[in-house]
């Protein structure tokens, strides 16, 4: 049997055989523990994480690779027969190919990972995430689609009408994709940039305001770009797959006359949305009233707007549905806050006790930054039912307002509990003839006249 197989194999040939397999083993050896262990340190020296990524996912590949190499060459220095070494040499040929598209589709598989957590680590804005994924499914599927074609035509199955087409339209289609997904990229990491550095500064504008105008801008031109350049990519394929086009441009704009009239509400939307970013009514991380609904923007395009309450509920609101735009942190913010006194109080003292615990929350290290005009009495506001209600007025950063309304809450309170003042709450005092105390001096006079 061994006969059949090996035919009249020498000890040289075995030895040779062995000693050149021996070699590719201590290569694989040497590949996996110098090499890779340098790669590893070269890696650890730079502030990205993807060559950590790309050495650990092409280590075990590559090692195999190195050693099927060795068997592949050791098979053909032994004295083998015809058949048995055909069979030894397509099932190695196999293994290798597979291992070598398995490395292929592995390394892009990281680097679309990679960029994915990249994209959601620096909150990147646009389709990125979404179309990176369809990469990644895409890069699965014709790394498995070639796997197939390459054992096939390795075993012998005749494919060349595939592989001619592969040959002269393939590569193009994957330029075409490759291309695609790079401009993809491109226009999520460098258009928020570009905007960042053309957007003009009015005078006395704020730096965050003039970020969440970018930001704002950045959402939807992103979008707007990466959209026109996965269309541009897909009548390209089609054109590569010889299917002509011209119908199918003539049909869009039949289709977008038909969707025009019937979907008159969409258009106002696209309309109403494009109005507001351009004149710029409100931007992503403004506080705003519109349709009824107030909260923070999180999400503006040209069809909607996407709010998120004080309860977490998130409210999707069409753009043509708003007729009017409250802005509640536009460029700055008001502190417009009440606070109520007892009838009895000195209205002059409680007034300097208000307008000092403002000067001194202004003047506060912690608070200063937030605080454009230190909150100071603007008038005796109401003559309520229970007390004199005090208006107090200042300006603050955008949406710092509540922040600040709150602190100043909480100092009033400690500054009337050391001052005396009362600060009254609806209730009853019921007395058995006597006067209230404020009255017991106008009693007296009362008295003596």
């Amino acid at each position: 049997m061994l006969e059949q197989i090996f035919g009249e194999l020498t000890s040289r040939q075995i030895l040779l055989s062995l000693l050149t397999f021996s070699m590719f083993v201590v290569l694989a050896w040497l590949f996996h523990d110098f090499l890779v262990r340098a790669a590893r340190r070269l890696a650890q020296k730079t502030k990205t994480k993807l060559d950590d990524a790309i050495v650990s996912s092409l280590k075990k590949p590559a090692v195999a690779i190195i050693i099927l190499a060795g068997l592949y060459l050791s098979a053909h220095l032994l004295p083998l027969e015809p058949v048995f070494r055909s069979y030894v040499s397509k099932g190695l040929l196999i293994a290798l190919s597979l291992l070598g598209i398995y490395a292929a589709v592995a390394l892009l598989d990281v680097v679309i990972r990679w960029s994915g957590r990249e994209t959601v680590a620096k909150r990147e804005v646009g389709l990125t995430s979404r179309l990176l994924g369809l990469f990644r499914m895409g890069v699965l599927v014709v790394g498995g689609f070639l796997a197939l074609l390459t054992v096939l035509e390795i075993l012998g199955i005749e494919l060349a009408p595939v592989t001619s087409w592969l040959r002269e339209h393939g590569w193009r289609i994957a330029l075409i994709i490759v291309l695609s997904m790079a401009t993809v990229l491109a226009v999520s990491r460098f258009i928020p940039k570009l905007i960042v550095a053309t957007v003009a500064r009015r005078a006395g504008e704020p730096e965050e305001e003039v970020k969440k105008r970018a930001d704002t801008l950045s959402r939807v031109l992103v979008s707007v770009g990466q959209v026109v350049a996965l269309f541009i990519a897909i009548f390209m394929v089609l054109s590569e797959l010889e299917i002509d086009i011209t119908p199918i441009l003539a049909g869009v704009g039949v289709a977008g006359i038909a969707i025009g009239f019937g979907a008159q509400s969409l258009i106002k939307d696209l309309i109403a949305g494009l109005f507001i970013i351009l004149e710029s009514q409100y931007r992503v991380g403004d506080v705003v009233r519109i349709a009824d609904v107030a909260g923070l923007v999180e999400d503006i395009n040209l069809r909607r707007t996407v709010l998120r309450d004080l309860d977490g509920v998130v409210h999707i609101v069409p753009n043509g549905e708003i007729r009017v735009a409250s802005n509640f942190t536009k460029e700055w913010s008001r502190v417009n806050l009440n606070v109520s006194v007892g009838y009895g109080e000195d209205l002059d003292h409680v007034i300097s006790v208000i307008n000092r615990v403002g000067k001194e929350l202004a003047e506060d290290p912690e608070w200063a930054p937030l605080i454009l005009k230190a909150p100071q009495v603007l008038r005796v506001d109401d003559l309520g039912s229970s007390g004199v209600d005090i208006k107090i007025l200042g300006d603050t950063k955008p949406i710092r307002q509540w922040d600040v309304m709150g602190e100043l809450r909480k100092r009033l309170k400690k500054a009337f509990d050391e001052e005396g003042i009362e600060i009254p709450w609806p209730h009853t005092k019921i007395y058995f003839g006597n006067l209230p105390p404020y009255l017991w001096g106008q009693k007296d006079s009362v008295g003596k006249q």
